[in-house]
């Protein structure tokens, strides 16, 4: 298997971030566009995928999204769009975390630790239901009343959390540390974007939320309290 699929079509940027990568014992693939890299993808094994947005033919985000369809990898966005709406569009595609162009190459390589070092961790393979929702972690599965949702890499581990400490009030910090990392760069106000995209998701009504809850003065409680 190979460490990094680098999708970047600037051949000084992409060549200047595989060299240092390397140069930190990661093996490396590097490509310029997106059909090549999902090509790749089909074929090969890669423990993360770094994807710049602006790339010619399909985009990233696009790209984003058919790789999270298929593959559960972590991918970690690149761009110089550092606007709160492209980041936003990053993490709704699937991306696990977004670094701004132009970076340090070093808060881009502990990012990539980060990323890995979560995937390593072994994962419990359990099956959570309430309140007819069944979350399957081994498949990574969601269904509400029989009918399969479709939840980004996130807003799987999100709900997984809260579902694991049904009842719990929990702070947006302890959600970010559980699901994010404490060493992720990422910004915790993240953790009430994706709240909101899973109520848009399970709740019947978004606006009147009875799944996920907000404890005021606290955080977010999903179910009942215990």
């Amino acid at each position: 298997m190979t460490d990094i699929l680098i999708v970047e079509d600037d051949p000084e940027l992409g060549g200047l971030v595989r060299d240092f990568l390397r140069k930190e014992g990661f093996s490396v693939r590097l490509c310029a566009a997106a059909e090549t890299a999902l090509e790749l993808l089909t074929g090969e094994q890669f423990g993360l995928v770094l994807l710049d947005v602006m790339l010619p033919g399909m985009n990233g985000f696009e790209t984003c999204a058919v790789i999270r369809e298929k593959r559960h990898i972590p991918i970690l966005m690149m761009s110089a769009l550092t606007d709160e709406e492209s980041k936003l569009t990053g993490y709704e595609n699937g991306a696990d975390d977004y670094i701004d162009k132009p970076f340090s190459i070093k808060v881009l390589t502990a990012k990539i630790r980060a990323l890995m070092r979560r995937r390593e961790e072994p994962q419990v393979s359990d099956v959570l239901e309430s309140h007819g929702i069944v979350l399957d972690t081994a498949s990574r599965r969601i269904t509400k009343d029989g009918r399969e949702l479709s939840l980004n890499a996130k807003e799987f581990e999100l709900l997984r959390c809260m579902m694991q400490h049904e009842g719990e009030a929990m702070t947006k910090e302890a959600l970010f540390n559980e699901v994010w990392g404490v060493d992720c760069f990422t910004e915790p106000s993240t953790v009430s974007v994706h709240i909101r995209w899973l109520r848009e998701k399970l709740e019947d009504d978004p606006n009147s939320p009875k799944l996920i809850q907000t404890v005021w003065k606290r955080g977010y409680r999903f179910g009942d309290v215990k």
